[in-house]
């Protein structure tokens, strides 16, 4: 966990990397999203993490119970979308009991402007508590970090299932 250039730059999104790097995630699965670019584009250029591009977000949930079995933490990055892929994957965690953390930019909320981001948007939440994720909801440039941070312990420490919400509110609607 050698520090980098890229650690001295500035913004919530380089606090959030250094933050999960600080608490010994080593592994990044995620679909290419702009809600996530900069986390991404971490994750490639550090040689000490592995970071995996995957072809649907199910997979992401698969690489954190192998990540658990090997005694590595990973981090699953999605949009809201694809958690309506991940429904039935997510018995597994549960099934598993292993620690499991996303980060998920939302679409389908405040300023939303594209009507097929609304269903899936809006059922996140509750899809999530109902297959026994904690959601934590980041609004704010100010709360982020800190609710990135009590995520990460309520994974890794208290062993839970957590999903971090980072809504429309924190990275603005797209424009459509």
């Amino acid at each position: 966990m050698a520090p980098d250039a890229a650690s001295e730059q500035k913004g919530w999104q380089h606090e959030v990397y250094d933050l999960l790097r600080k608490h010994g995630v080593d592994q990044f699965a995620y679909v290419p999203d702009a809600g996530h670019k900069i986390l991404i584009n971490r994750s490639l250029a550090d040689p000490d993490v592995h970071s995996v591009s995957l072809t649907t977000e199910e997979e992401g949930v698969a690489m954190a119970a192998g990540a658990n079995l090997g005694g590595a933490k990973s981090v699953l990055l999605m949009q809201s979308s694809g958690t309506g892929n991940c429904v039935n994957f997510f018995s597994l965690i549960k099934g598993g009991r292993f620690p499991f953390l996303t980060l998920i930019s939302m679409r389908g909320d405040f300023g939303e402007g594209n009507p097929w981001q609304f269903p899936m948007g809006q059922a996140v939440e509750p899809v999530l508590s109902a297959m026994g994720v904690i959601c934590l909801r980041a609004d704010s440039e100010d709360t982020v970090v800190g609710t990135v941070e009590a995520g990460l312990t309520m994974a890794f420490k208290g062993g839970e299932s957590v999903a971090v919400l980072l809504t429309q509110k924190l990275l603005g609607a797209k424009a459509f």
